[in-house]
């Protein structure tokens, strides 16, 4: 299996190679654009989830902790 992908690689590598200049730089614009496209908007949606996630965690355990302390100075304060 992986000799039939090394071998196909080499392939498709010695047609590029073997192509004109400009034909060369048309084809890896076409097909690496779209691909680092493709990966920046993977990357930021993983990263913008990611940061929610913590920035959503953060806030729950800041109101977790708000709502003891209410409760706290509730039941320690004398009553009149």
């Amino acid at each position: 299996m992986l000799r039939a992908v090394a071998t196909w690689w080499d392939g498709v590598e010695l047609w590029l190679t073997q192509l004109d200049f400009a034909v060369q730089v048309v084809l890896v614009v076409a097909v690496v654009g779209p691909v680092c496209w493709g990966a920046a908007a993977v990357i930021d949606t993983v990263v913008e989830r990611s940061v929610a996630a913590r920035l959503e965690a953060s806030e729950r355990r800041a109101g977790r902790r708000a709502a003891r302390r209410e409760e706290e100075q509730a039941t320690s304060a004398p009553e009149a």
